[in-house]
């Protein structure tokens, strides 16, 4: 049955889903005199508590153990059986030439390679809300907010990311829906509240073009009922789910985020840097605190560089914006070994690195065309 567009005056219309907004009207922020500062920066800030004071710097080491520290050598077995292995794992290499190659040379050299990580917490307050079902209401009348630092809350291990979302306490107001007007629905933006719409097949005209014969979609009528609302004319508020009103609430965001810095020293192979960098390579020396200090008297001084460099641009990027929880800088042996071979007349290249041997290669002699990915 045809409805008129103008019946139902109590419904709103709208044909658009308001966003959520980060602050609810300043009435509700004049209730809650602890969170005067939601008023600055449109209801979202960060704040971060002071770093701890440091410590005393990092004592001189004997580094005689990294000049005595060695990486085992990669022997010419130990390269075939690498090369043997890797081709095994790619459907579109043949063994032949892993079997039968003839290897030249081994150049050889071991890297470091220097990390930095620098595990942070940092806390984000929001305006937010969800529909009121008539659930208790943590409001201010029940006592003051506490400050954002001052909510205990469960720290994740060292160094594992999370983020996680709290309800402050004492923060929680019941408002009309903004979206609705506290009417839980609204018209319907497909038919305008009509319930029904023009035939997409007649066009309204009740008869198919071109044809005596009446529209068999509508029936003649010329209108369908509107699939965005099932006919009914309005639909339930999306914000408020049909519930009129919203509990506004302060909500805690905390981010635990590990910040990391790398550094490989520098070599005379032509290997990818960055096959490098994801190496497994054999613990050397590892500093964890809550801040560590630059390392000044390594033997290779790139890598006491590389440290002074780290923790300077982690305390400039991370000071401020959150609170340093613990620190951990590392230094791995990385081993490195370059193969020249000999196959069919020409020489190839291939490279192994890595604790776990792991290889790459330039230009395997015998390779056939299936999509897969050299690495």
């Amino acid at each position: 049955m045809d409805r008129d567009l103008s019946e139902d005056d109590s419904v709103v219309d709208l044909s658009f889903e308001a966003e959520s907004p980060l602050a609810p009207p300043a009435e509700l922020l004049e209730r809650l005199p602890s969170y005067d500062w939601l008023l600055q920066g449109g209801g979202r800030q960060i704040f971060f508590s002071p770093l701890e004071a440091p410590r005393r710097p990092l004592e001189q080491r004997c580094w005689s153990s990294f000049v005595e520290h060695r990486v085992p050598m990669v022997t010419e077995e130990v390269a075939r059986e690498a090369l043997l292995s890797f081709v095994s794992s790619k459907c579109c290499y043949g063994s032949t030439a892993a079997g039968d190659l003839v290897i030249q040379e081994l150049k050889q050299q071991t890297l470091c390679r220097y990390r930095l990580e620098t595990f942070t917490e940092s806390r984000i307050s929001e305006w937010t809300f969800q529909p009121f079902t008539n659930q208790s209401v943590d409001g201010p009348q029940r006592g003051t907010s506490p400050r954002l630092w001052d909510i205990k809350v469960q720290v994740p291990p060292m160094f594992q990311e999370d983020t996680r979302k709290f309800q402050v306490p004492h923060s929680s107001l019941v408002k009309e829906c903004h979206k609705c007007h506290g009417r839980g629905r609204y018209k319907c933006s497909g038919c305008h509240g009509a319930g029904m719409v023009r035939c997409p097949s007649c066009s309204g005209a009740k008869r198919k073009a071109k044809q005596s014969r009446r529209c068999q979609m509508c029936s003649g009528s010329g209108r369908r009922r509107c699939s965005t609302c099932s006919g009914r004319g309005n639909k339930t508020c999306a914000t408020c789910k049909g519930e009129k009103k919203l509990l506004h609430f302060i909500q805690l965001v905390i981010v635990w985020k590990n910040s990391l810095f790398e550094f490989v020293s520098e070599h005379r192979l032509n290997c990818p840097g960055e096959l490098l960098a994801k190496a497994k390579g054999e613990s050397l020396f590892k500093d964890e605190n809550t801040m560590v200090y630059p390392i000044v008297d390594f033997p290779l001084r790139e890598i006491s560089l590389a440290s002074q460099r780290g923790i300077a641009e982690h305390s400039a990027a991370l000071a401020s914006r959150a609170r340093v929880l613990q620190q951990r800088q590392t230094i791995e042996l990385i081993p490195l070994t370059e193969v020249h071979y000999w196959y069919r007349g020409q020489t190839y290249v291939y490279y192994i690195y890595g604790t776990d041997h792991r290889v790459y290669v330039v230009d395997y002699p015998e390779r056939y065309c299936c999509g897969c990915t050299i690495l």
